[in-house]
């Protein structure tokens, strides 16, 4: 179907902000950009009942987090998210109202966790600091009156790319025991070929297949590092034993197809996994949900998902 006329305003209103290409600009002046966004859309932040920013140890030093909780009811199930930006931009603030949001339509105890950025570290830093702040929340579930058996991970583009790592992660070290992963519009391989990114890449739908080069160049150390499965879990030759999942793509996203090839993967290892393409919209659209109506929609499967977690016997 064509661009819905809400997408369609959303991407007039970048161009005529001035948002540039990020393959045109550094990392700081991209991380500007995104605030400036942030700041042009001036939107009141969703009331929520509890926010709290804390930071707890990690492989590198301290993680920044953020909790958010719509009730104070205990042992709740728990969401660590980590936020998109193609590991190089995006903070706690980016995604502030994205959390807001799940947590509110959910139920659940949302952690976002500020991953360590690249250039400035490269992978596997944001992995490794995604699985630590996994690890810490599970093993520190009484502390956050939260229920380590209802466990999920999740994030958006970059973000998902990472919560279906750490998936992996947790597969691999024996723990800790996740039940679900959320992953929209993830990015799942290095790989330019797909017919979305020839279809979508030219960046008229926002996101352009230069600015993926430029995150995946300044997220690696090496370009053979894109064959690892913790940087393109999609080339991991197995993938059985993992949480079932829910994949979240873009009509009009160079990642649609990557996503979605991913989920079919796990579906094929026996991993219970809902895959649902959002028609006439682009990527990102989640945080544009104030102005596009999918958004919503796609928040509101995310907080079903999170609303039906089983426990899982810890491992």
């Amino acid at each position: 179907m064509p661009l819905t006329p809400q997408t369609q305003a959303v991407l007039e209103a970048r161009k005529a902000a001035g948002m540039g290409d990020l393959a045109t600009i550094g990392p700081e002046a991209a991380r500007e950009q995104m605030k400036r966004m942030r700041e042009a859309m001036n939107a009141t932040p969703e009331p929520i009942a509890h926010v709290e920013d804390r930071t707890i140890p990690g492989p590198a030093g301290q993680i920044p987090i953020r909790i958010y909780r719509s009730s104070t009811g205990s042992a709740l199930p728990v969401l660590v998210f980590f936020h998109g930006g193609g590991w190089v931009i995006g903070d706690l603030d980016s995604h502030d109202g994205t959390c807001r949001s799940i947590a509110n339509r959910s139920g659940v105890c949302v952690v976002a966790v500020d991953y360590r950025l690249a250039p400035e570290s490269r992978y596997p830093a944001a992995a490794d600091d995604s699985y630590a702040a996994t690890v810490w929340v599970a093993e520190h579930a009484a502390e956050l009156n939260v229920d380590a058996t209802r466990l999920a991970v999740g994030g958006d583009s970059a973000g998902a790319n990472l919560a279906a790592v750490v998936a992996l992660m947790a597969r691999d070290r024996g723990g800790p025991a996740i039940a679900s992963q959320i992953l929209a519009y993830p990015v799942t391989s290095l790989d330019y070929t797909t017919a979305s990114y020839r279809e979508n890449g030219n960046g008229d739908y926002g996101l352009s297949e230069a600015s993926m080069r430029w995150f995946w160049d300044a997220y690696l150390e090496r370009p053979e590092q894109g064959s690892e499965p913790y940087a393109s879990p999609l080339r991991a030759g197995n993938l059985s034993g993992l949480p079932r999942a829910l994949v979240i793509t873009a009509e009009y996203d160079p990642l649609r197809d990557e996503g979605e090839e991913y989920g079919r993967r796990l579906e094929a290892a026996g991993v219970a996994t809902t895959i649902r393409r959002y028609d006439g919209v682009v990527h990102g659209f989640l945080g544009q949900a104030a102005a596009v109506p999918e958004g919503g929609q796609a928040l509101d499967q995310i907080a079903g998902e999170l609303k039906a977690l089983a426990p899982v016997a810890a491992r």
